[in-house]
């Protein structure tokens, strides 16, 4: 991608086996946390591992770049206003989301939002799928017609809270099978029609 969005809109508990796997009730409304920009790196770049943590999951995602202003856009229109789609991990310090109270920390680091490895366009989101890998070894599968709430109803909504700028990002929410990251792992998330994107992963002080 190029150029930095202005924000990262993310979307918690979308599928309802990742709340079940959490233990967590699924959301009357879209459940809204943010990423700052300066957590985002591309396809191939590390996943650094905070000593903060003793626990980092990985969250296979469906990204959504956003490709013109939206401000109070209706859910029949809001298709209109993707640019197109993107592989997502929203890499968690899944201890301190517990501890915290809010998700701020545990979804801000550094490195924590790897984006990539293109901007598809002219896509059906109703056809979009999502894997997670790692280490060769599929751990997550999802389908966008298996989300709580579609992608054209979670844009209209965030643009009714907060207008989304050209490049800004949504993401969409993660299925079930998250988990922890070791160092020397590999991750991958693959949408197919966009590609996959692969971040290795190293400790802190490596």
């Amino acid at each position: 991608m190029s150029g930095r969005p202005t924000k990262i809109v993310c979307v918690g508990r979308n599928y309802r086996e990742h709340a079940r796997e959490l233990q967590h009730e699924v959301p009357a409304y879209p459940l809204l946390f943010l990423k700052p920009p300066s957590a985002l790196i591309a396809s191939g770049e590390s996943i650094v591992l905070p000593p903060a943590s003793a626990r980092v999951d990985f969250e296979a995602e469906i990204g959504v770049v956003i490709g013109r202003r939206m401000h109070h856009v209706g859910a029949d229109q809001a298709p209109h206003f993707i640019r197109g789609f993107v592989c997502l991990n929203d890499v968690t310090a899944r201890d301190l989301q517990k501890t915290d109270g809010q998700w701020a920390r545990a979804k801000g680091f550094d490195t924590f939002c790897p984006v990539g490895p293109r901007v598809a366009e002219e896509l059906d989101w109703r056809e979009l799928e999502v894997y997670g890998r790692v280490n060769g070894e599929e751990r997550q599968y999802g389908k966008a017609s298996d989300m709580v709430f579609p992608i054209p109803m979670l844009l209209s909504y965030i643009s009714g809270i907060m207008t989304l700028e050209p490049g800004d990002i949504v993401a969409t929410g993660t299925p079930a099978g998250v988990g922890p990251l070791a160092p020397g792992d590999v991750v991958e998330v693959e949408v197919p029609g966009v590609g996959i994107l692969s971040n290795p992963v190293r400790a802190y002080d490596e």
